[in-house]
């Protein structure tokens, strides 16, 4: 096997990825400190068609050198805003329809591989803050708290990791499903 040279991958323009259809899905980012999280987070959302990114509280916002690191560029592809406030950004989400999906290790969660997002329906997959995850009054506000199954001997996985996760599982619920 000899590995694809970068132009037969057939990779879309930034204004042709603008463009085409997207997922159902927003990622919100609540209060994430590492910029190469950040990037990072914005490529995979650039990999799987992810309709935005909201950026909350100290989550920095491009244009950044330490973003573009990681995301190479992805940042000018997917879309983002930015709330100063966690808890405004879902209560925007709601208003518009999105059910809120926190990633985050709680009573009562549903497994990642056992939820099964519907198509036709509007989600925000909530990641948090590298130490402390996603704040408590945000977990409040929740329809949903999905966790990452896990039996190492740490108790939790980096964001970046634990979003593409959680994004790739959305997009072969919601994506993949539309091939077959």
């Amino acid at each position: 096997m000899e590995k694809k040279k970068i132009w037969e991958l057939g990779r879309d323009s930034v204004e042709e990825f603008r463009s085409k259809p997207k997922m159902d899905v927003v990622v919100v980012l609540d209060n994430i400190r590492s910029l190469n999280n950040i990037g990072s987070i914005f490529r995979t959302s650039d990999a799987f068609v992810v309709d935005r990114l909201m950026l909350c509280g100290i989550t920095a916002q491009p244009p950044s050198v330490e973003i573009h690191k990681t995301a190479l560029g992805a940042e000018d592809s997917v879309a983002w805003e930015y709330f100063a406030d966690t808890s405004d950004c879902i209560r925007h989400l709601k208003q518009a329809g999105y059910q809120i999906c926190v990633l985050e290790q709680v009573h009562d969660s549903v497994s990642l591989e056992n939820f099964k997002p519907q198509r036709g329906e509007k989600y925000a997959v909530v990641v948090g803050h590298e130490v402390h995850g996603v704040s408590q009054e945000v977990v409040n506000e929740s329809d949903v708290c999905i966790e990452i199954p896990q039996e190492g001997t740490k108790h939790s996985l980096n964001v970046a990791v634990s979003a593409g996760l959680a994004i790739w599982r959305f997009y072969c619920c919601l994506r993949l499903q539309q091939s077959d």
